[in-house]
């Protein structure tokens, strides 16, 4: 239960219906084999220990009582499973029958959580036996001696990890306009859970899967979906088993239809509170009615078994990926396309090295140049050849020009920037920090000139592991008039630049792309050894697919270090040791903090995912805040390695 990690299961046991000791069996079996996994959690179907579809056996005496018998036996032989149990049973209180979700953890029955909305039409047609569940809470004796607390507006919160908070509702509940657990939600409710008996027609589990997703996103909250299945009556209804996970508008995990068994996902609840401290159209009621019940469970760490994408912002599917770079290609475009025509810019000018920011830049400005109606040739793409260029980068940087139709103009800076170092007094010998920035500035002030000169603008090439990074030139490639790649991270980059490759029709275009993302990453500063680029970018800061992993999480979802540390051991198992990756998370943080105030100067750019860091909304912080928090939790982790 370390960091907000839990096992949450869904499982639905092949029942009889009407046979509440051979179901209270099948109950038990399933909580020992959650229990063998790990869960924490576990939700069955509506009224599952009798079975939902007794139909007016629901009415006899004798069902109603064994059922009480049976949840009592059940809550004592898991006296010792360290669990959140939901089970769905009816419950008769002072002459009226309800359909409720009874609550166990250690032996004790907390609550019974009433159903809210009662269907009456064709196929369901509880109103006959079930009352609608009142919302105030309330103590009751439900067996003799036995006292539990009664009603809708319940909330279980675990003592051990406080931002564990569940709360139930009972299947018809999710598909009204207004369902209980947005209440439950925003009284604190992180994990909602649905007991749930949902016959099976045609296309009713596309739109069951939808309405459970669409709720997880809504209720910034996991959605536990328990459904019944096997063994309830034919008669007239089928049902599936339909067992569904999800978190945050993600499906974690999802049953096949037509069986019985049980899923599990490791739900991440911390997530779910950062998302609500980020969202602040998320408003968590400050006085509630809602009664809230703790609960004991064991802290320790949950076994993930969970998968994290390496690359998080770059789409899985085949199918995804294509639609996605067309839609982040289309929204960098008609950015530019907007800042030009609002600037009255016929003209563009940008820096180009043969490396992939600049490429993908470029690409962005003939696009928007072609939405523009405007001839690609009043692109000015300017290659500034100096001591670090190599003959690969520029000949694949003029090629790439030629073959979009842009103009092209080379500019060799070398001269420039030799009279610079005689003006300060700077070795050319010495190959430091005023080496390499004078040549970026160099480059930044012929592109400035150049736009004064044809009233264009300069595009940036900048991407955003870079300003997360500060690697950028202060007032050097750090700067340009409107920056296209402000918010695409170096791994985004690359699979745009690979999409242009593999859609454009000019097979010359695409050779030039090929090898342009054949080439090492690198600022090409420093003279190159026997004609090859000696100073590669990741070499010095760290691989790229680390440090955007660690940016995801670290600005998405506001994860501690140990947190963002655990979960990359898991992403990048096999490919690096744990060293590696505490060496480059602390890298990521010094740099993160110090070169803040690169990133509260940053030029215009559009936003194109959910993880930006532009000073205007997405990431206003002090240029001099102190990194020691985050730094002493590296340093407390680094006594393990």
């Amino acid at each position: 239960m370390r960091d907000g990690f839990v096992k949450v299961a869904a499982a639905t046991p092949k029942i009889r219906v009407a046979d509440v000791k051979y179901n209270g069996e099948q109950i038990r079996k399933a909580v020992a084999a959650a229990a063998g996994a790990g869960v924490k959690i576990l939700a069955f179907p509506e009224l599952s220990l009798t079975g939902y579809t007794c139909s007016d056996l629901f009415l006899q005496e004798l069902l109603l009582s064994r059922a009480k018998e049976e949840l009592a036996s059940i809550a004592e032989d898991t006296r010792q499973t360290d669990m959140l149990l939901f089970i769905g049973m009816p419950l008769e209180v002072r002459g009226r029958l309800y359909n409720t979700a009874a609550v166990l953890c250690r032996g004790e029955v907390l609550a019974f959580v009433p159903k809210t909305y009662i269907p009456n039409y064709s196929e369901f047609y509880e109103g006959r036996h079930f009352a609608r569940g009142p919302r105030m809470p309330e103590k009751i004796e439900w067996m003799p001696g036995r006292f539990a607390c009664f009603g809708t507006d319940i909330l279980f919160r675990c003592r051990e990890m406080p931002d564990l908070v569940a709360a139930a509702e009972i299947c018809e509940d999710l598909w009204v306009a207004s369902p209980p657990s947005e209440r439950h939600a925003l009284a604190g409710a992180t994990v909602i859970v649905n007991l749930s008996a949902s016959d099976e027609m045609t296309g009713k589990g596309d739109y069951r899967r939808m309405l459970v997703k669409s709720q997880s996103a809504r209720l910034l909250s996991v959605y536990l979906y328990a459904d019944a299945g096997e063994g309830e009556s034919s008669t007239d209804l089928v049902f599936a088993g339909h067992n569904l996970i999800g978190e945050n508008g993600t499906i974690l995990a999802e049953s096949g239809r037509f069986g019985s068994g049980m899923i599990s996902a490791d739900v991440d609840v911390k997530r779910m509170i950062g998302e609500r401290r980020r969202i602040t159209t998320f408003h968590q009621e400050e006085t509630s009615a809602h009664l809230c019940l703790d609960f004991t469970l064991r802290a320790e760490e949950t076994k993930l078994q969970r998968v994290f994408a390496r690359r998080p912002f770059v789409p899985e599917s085949e199918s995804d990926w294509e639609q996605r770079c067309e839609e982040i290609l289309a929204i960098q475009a008609m950015g530019l396309k907007q800042r030009l025509e609002h600037t009255h810019a016929s003209q563009a000018v940008v820096g180009i090295s043969g490396g992939l920011d600049s490429t993908l830049a470029l690409l962005v400005t003939e696009r928007a140049f072609r939405l523009l109606n405007l001839p690609v040739s009043g692109i000015l793409a300017v290659t500034m050849p100096c001591f670090g260029t190599t003959d690969r980068t520029y000949q694949n940087a003029c090629k790439l020009v030629r073959s979009l139709g842009a103009t092209l103009k080379e500019v060799d800076i070398r001269e420039a920037v030799l009279v610079h170092f005689r003006d300060i007094g700077q070795d050319e010998g010495r190959h430091d920090v005023t080496y390499e920035n004078a040549q970026a500035r160099e480059r930044t002030q012929v592109l400035m000139d150049l736009a004064n000169q044809s009233g264009g603008l300069v595009i940036g090439t900048g991407d955003l592991s870079e300003l997360a990074l500060g690697w950028a030139t202060y007032n050097g490639d750090h700067m340009s008039m409107y920056g296209v790649n402000a918010s695409v991270p170096k791994t985004l980059v690359r699979h745009l630049v690979s999409y242009c490759a593999k859609t454009c029709e000019d097979s010359r275009l695409a050779r030039v792309l090929a090898d342009i993302l054949d080439t090492p990453v690198s600022p090409e500063l420093l003279p190159p050894e026997d004609g090859e680029i000696s100073q590669k970018t990741e070499d010095i800061v760290g691989p790229y697919e680390l440090h955007d992993f660690f940016l995801y999480y670290v600005l998405r979802f506001g994860y501690a270090p140990s947190k963002v540390y655990r979960i990359a051991k898991l992403a990048f198992a096999g490919i690096y040791d744990e060293k590696t990756i505490w060496k480059w998370l602390d890298r990521f943080f010094r740099r993160f903090f110090s070169q803040q105030f690169k990133r509260s100067c940053l030029p215009d750019g559009p936003k194109v995912g959910s993880v930006a860091v532009s000073p205007r909304g997405d990431l206003r912080m002090p240029s001099d805040a102190c990194a020691a928090l985050w730094l002493d939790e590296l340093e407390q982790m680094s006594r393990d390695l």
